[in-house]
């Protein structure tokens, strides 16, 4: 298998698509233009959210453009 097509390198490191995980946030350095995430692993929060409107990734790093 060819492992260039299953990672990408974000921030000089190199990740796999973390499946299940479906994001339309194109300006993240972890988004591929795809609507899929390759940080590795990502962080949700705040704690104590009561609705997913209260929610945010915290994984998130702008793109630089």
């Amino acid at each position: 298998m060819d492992d260039k097509k299953y990672t990408t390198e974000c921030g000089g490191e190199r990740h796999k698509h973390i499946k299940g995980i479906n994001c339309d946030v194109t300006g993240c350095v972890y988004h591929n233009g795809k609507h899929e995430c390759y940080a590795g692993e990502i962080c949700v929060g705040p704690s104590d959210a009561k609705c997913s409107a209260n929610t945010v990734c915290a994984t998130f790093k702008p793109k630089e453009y």
